[in-house]
């Protein structure tokens, strides 16, 4: 049976490092989704050292988008993150409803599999209204994801400063 966790929260709150801890506290082996697109030669150096800090213990695995390509049966593993993930699939027409439905889609295709999937995400809507009509728009598909995503979690963990806080 699956188990899905959502962790959530700003900016630098610590969420990437609280899904690492939890994750090898659940798996000797656990495996590491990044969703980032490497965009140049620096992202590219910071891919490097995420890698090497995480060690050998973790199965690490670069998916911008099709998550359900990976047959992640029986494993624990950290996606990280949702915005990235999203901003993969948005970038290609900007149109909130198609991008939402296909994530949609594409996230329970993915966590139909038996594993324990822990879902990194930002609440960028938190820190206040854009002037651009396209980051608007990002923000309430975002939001609108990450709604999804709790809706189906088993557990979902806000962390501000470092502090996990569960509702």
């Amino acid at each position: 049976m699956s188990k899905i966790i959502l962790i959530t929260g700003g900016q630098r709150s610590g969420k990437s490092s609280h899904a690492e801890r939890l994750a090898l506290s659940l798996s000797d082996n656990p495996v590491y989704v990044a969703t980032a697109h490497v965009w140049d030669e620096e992202f590219r150096e910071r891919v490097r050292r995420h890698q090497e800090r995480r060690g050998p213990q973790w199965t690490n695995i670069e998916e911008e988008k099709y998550l359900s390509r990976h047959d992640l049966t029986g494993r624990v593993a950290v996606i990280d993150c949702v915005t990235l993930w999203l901003t993969n699939f948005f970038f290609e027409n900007q149109d909130v409803d198609k991008t939402l439905q296909a994530v949609k889609e594409e996230f329970d295709r993915f966590t139909a599999r038996d594993a324990t999937y822990i879902f990194v995400t930002n609440e960028i809507g938190s820190g206040g209204v854009s002037v651009d009509a396209v980051q608007r728009r990002f923000t309430d598909l975002q939001g609108w994801m990450n709604q999804y995503i709790a809706s189906r979690a088993d557990e979902v963990i806000l962390m501000v400063s470092g502090i996990p806080f569960r509702p």
